[in-house]
C-alpha cells in the first residue's frame, strides 16, 4: 500500500511538473511576441475618461487575459493607476479586482467600470452647467464668500498661484452644483469630468503648462480667449521663441466642462448581461486583502523609482476642489510606492543584483541611493504578496520602466525579476515594447534628447513574466526579513 501510495505521488509530481514546463513556455512565447500596439486604436469604451501618466495600451492587459484566463476568472491589479487592467477584464467577462493608494485613481478606475442610465447622465450635465452659468451671472458675491472660507490657509495658497481668480469661481460654481447630487454613481461620474478638465497633458484650465512634468511650471503670460492679457510674470531674460512655449490661452472653466461631459458621454459604461461588477477600493499593495491562493491571473505596473513620475504631485490639482487639503494630500504622497522620503521606512534586506544597484549608487548620492532601496524594499513586499495570493500554476504580468540616476541604470526589469525569484516565482522571460510617446502622457517632450536622463529612461518598458508553480521549493525563496 505505501509503493503505491508514493508511486502515486511521483505520478502527481511528475504530472504537475510537465504542466509547469508547458505554461512557463507558453508565457514566454506570449512575451516574446510584438508589444507595442502602435497600430492599434486604445481610445475606446471609458479609456479616454481621464488622462493619466504613463498608462499602457489596453491590448496589452487584454492580450494576458484572454490567453491565461477564461471567463469568471479572478484578475488583480493591486497597483492599478487609472484602471486599465480592471475595465479590460471587466469587458472579457472576468472578475476583475483592483486597489490603489490614491484616491484619484480609485475614483478613476470606478467611474470606467460603472453603468450609469444615459438619460440621467444628459439631464444633470445640463443642470449643472445652466445653474453654475447663472451663479456666475447672478450670485457672484456668494461665490466668493464661498471661495473665501473653503480651504486651510496652505491650501488656499496652492489654489491661488495655479488658479486664476475668474477659473476659481467658475470651478467653484461647478463644484457647488456636483456635490449637490445624491446619487453616489452620477456624483462620481461629474468628479470625473471636473477633475479631467484640469489634469490633462496641456494642463488644462489650470495655470500649469503641463501637469505631466514632475514639476509643474506655471504660465509666464495668461492671455483670454479674445486676446487680452489676463496675467503676466516676469519674462524679462526669457526669448521671444522660448516665451511663446509659456503662453498659455485662458478657457471658460464651464465651457471646458460641458465639453468634456460630452466627450465622455461617448464611452459610458452600459450594463452588460451576465457581468460581475468589478470591485475596486482603496489598498496597499503591500499588504492585499485577499486571501491566499484566489487569485487567477496579475497584470499590474508599479510607479517608477524615485518618483519618475509623481502621480499625487498631479493629482492634487483636483483633488483639492473635492475636500482634501494639501496636507492631507502630502501624506498621501509620502506613503506612495516609489517615493522619494525615507525616513521611518522599514528596509526589507536586498540580496544580488539589487543589492549591487544600491551599493554603486551609494557612492554617487546616498539620497537616490535611499530612495532605491526603498523601491526594491517595497517591490520585495509587493512580489511577495502577488505571490501569495496567486494560485499555484498562474501568471503575474509585470510592466516596469527602468531608471537612470547619476548616469547609472537600476535595471528596475532586472532587479525585480531577481527579487521575484526568490520570493518562489519562475520567470520564464522578460519581454520588451517600445514607447509610442505621441500617445503617452509623459515629463518630458516627443523629441528624443540623448542627453536628457528622463528621456533615456523612457523609451521603452520591460514586461516581465512571474509564474507561480504547481511544484514549489520549500520554503519559496530567501527569508525577507526587515532591516
Amino acid at each position: 500500500m505505501k509503493i503505491l501510495r508514493e508511486k502515486k505521488g511521483i505520478k502527481i509530481c511528475n504530472k504537475l511538473l510537465a504542466d509547469d514546463k508547458e505554461a512557463t513556455k507558453k508565457l514566454e512565447s506570449l512575451l516574446s511576441h510584438d508589444l507595442d500596439f502602435h497600430a492599434e486604436t486604445v481610445g475606446y469604451a471609458s479609456h479616454n475618461f481621464h488622462a493619466f501618466p504613463a498608462k499602457f495600451p489596453p491590448q496589452l492587459p487584454r492580450k494576458f487575459i484572454l490567453e491565461l484566463t477564461d471567463p469568471g476568472d479572478v484578475v488583480l491589479d493591486p497597483l492599478m493607476g487609472s484602471g486599465t487592467t480592471i475595465l479590460e477584464a471587466y469587458l472579457a467577462g472576468r472578475q476583475s479586482i483592483g486597489f490603489d493608494i490614491d484616491p484619484l485613481s480609485v475614483l478613476i478606475s470606478r467611474v470606467k467600470v460603472t453603468p450609469i442610465d444615459m438619460t440621467d447622465v444628459e439631464h444633470t450635465a445640463q443642470k449643472i452647467v445652466d445653474n453654475a452659468r447663472e451663479a456666475i451671472r447672478d450670485k457672484l458675491d456668494k461665490l466668493t464668500e464661498a471661495l473665501d472660507r473653503r480651504w486651510d490657509v496652505s491650501t488656499r495658497e496652492f489654489i491661488n498661484y495655479w488658479f486664476s481668480y475668474d477659473t476659481q469661481k467658475e470651478l467653484l460654481a461647478l463644484r457647488c452644483e456636483i456635490e449637490k447630487i445624491d446619487d453616489v454613481f452620477l456624483k462620481n461620474f461629474f468628479d470625473i469630468v471636473f477633475s479631467a478638465i484640469i489634469i490633462t497633458k496641456s494642463g488644462g484650465i489650470s495655470l500649469a503648462l503641463d501637469l505631466a512634468h514632475t514639476r509643474p511650471h506655471r504660465a509666464k503670460t495668461v492671455i483670454s480667449e479674445d486676446g487680452n492679457i489676463i496675467f503676466e510674470g516676469n519674462s524679462s531674460k526669457i526669448s521671444s521663441d522660448r516665451m511663446k512655449l509659456l503662453r498659455k490661452i485662458q478657457r471658460s472653466a464651464i465651457d471646458e466642462f460641458e465639453k468634456r461631459c460630452r466627450q465622455n458621454f461617448k464611452g459610458i459604461m452600459h450594463k452588460i448581461p451576465d457581468r460581475l461588477q468589478p470591485q475596486v477600493s482603496l489598498g496597499n499593495a503591500q499588504s492585499i486583502p485577499m486571501g491566499s491562493n484566489s487569485v487567477d491571473l496579475i497584470v499590474t505596473s508599479p510607479p517608477y523609482a524615485s518618483n519618475a513620475i509623481d502621480y499625487m504631485r498631479a493629482h492634487k490639482f483636483s483633488l483639492v476642489w473635492m475636500g482634501y487639503s494639501l496636507k492631507q494630500i502630502n501624506i498621501k504622497r509620502k506613503e506612495c510606492i516609489g517615493g522619494d522620503s525615507t525616513n521611518g521606512f522599514a528596509m526589507e534586506k536586498l540580496y544580488g543584483y539589487p543589492a549591487h544597484i544600491v551599493s554603486r549608487l551609494k557612492v554617487l548620492d546616498r539620497k537616490k541611493a535611499a530612495a532605491i532601496q526603498r523601491f526594491f524594499s517595497e517591490m520585495t513586499s509587493i512580489l511577495r504578496e502577488m505571490f501569495r495570493v496567486l494560485k499555484p500554476g498562474r501568471s503575474a504580468i509585470v510592466v516596469v520602466g527602468s531608471s537612470v540616476i547619476r548616469g547609472v541604470d537600476i535595471e528596475t526589469q532586472k532587479c525585480l525579476a531577481e527579487i521575484g525569484k526568490d520570493s518562489g516565482f519562475i520567470v520564464p522571460q522578460i519581454g520588451v515594447r517600445r514607447i509610442n510617446r505621441n500617445r503617452r502622457m509623459l515629463p518630458v517632450g516627443a523629441t528624443h534628447d540623448k542627453n536628457c536622463q528622463i528621456q533615456q529612461r523612457m523609451q521603452e518598458e520591460y514586461v516581465i513574466g512571474f509564474y507561480k508553480p504547481d511544484i514549489q521549493t520549500l520554503g519559496g525563496g530567501r527569508d525577507h526579513s526587515r532591516t
